[in-house]
């Protein structure tokens, strides 16, 4: 079995080392050697400040996310939607509406209405018919 040796620490921090060893731990030594090994693996001080926390981190990439939403749906609504409706405009095949010229009344020739009409029958004879 090995040895132990007694380390004075002051009450709160042996209160606080207690409660992270429980929660995460089988044994206090055990907390102790991987907090250890944490420090020395990673090459970091324990004094120096990682940066932001994940929950900081994760609210930033939220916000952003939803500045690219915001500007994909921009760009959709202004740019793509008109451009696809135009393009499908030009491969639609319609007659153009046919309008009627607008011309002065002094220019306009007006249509006379035929009452009667000579028959046709009756103004050829047989072999002149037969000519045409």
């Amino acid at each position: 079995m090995d040895s132990f040796i007694t380390i004075r620490f002051k009450r709160k921090t042996a209160k606080r080392f207690q409660e992270f060893s429980k929660m995460h731990f089988k044994t206090h030594t055990e907390a102790m050697e991987n907090i250890l090994d944490f420090f020395l693996y990673n090459e970091i001080s324990p004094k120096e400040k990682l940066g932001p926390t994940g929950r900081t981190i994760e609210a930033k990439l939220l916000k952003r996310i939803n500045a690219v939403i915001a500007i994909m749906r921009d760009v959709e609504k202004t740019q793509t939607k008109p451009t696809v409706a135009m393009l499908q405009s030009l491969f639609v095949m319609e007659e153009p509406n046919k309008k009627p010229l607008i011309v002065e009344k002094k220019y306009a020739e007006e249509k006379k209405e035929v009452r009667f009409r000579e028959i046709e029958s009756m103004r050829f004879t047989n072999e002149e018919r037969a000519k045409r």
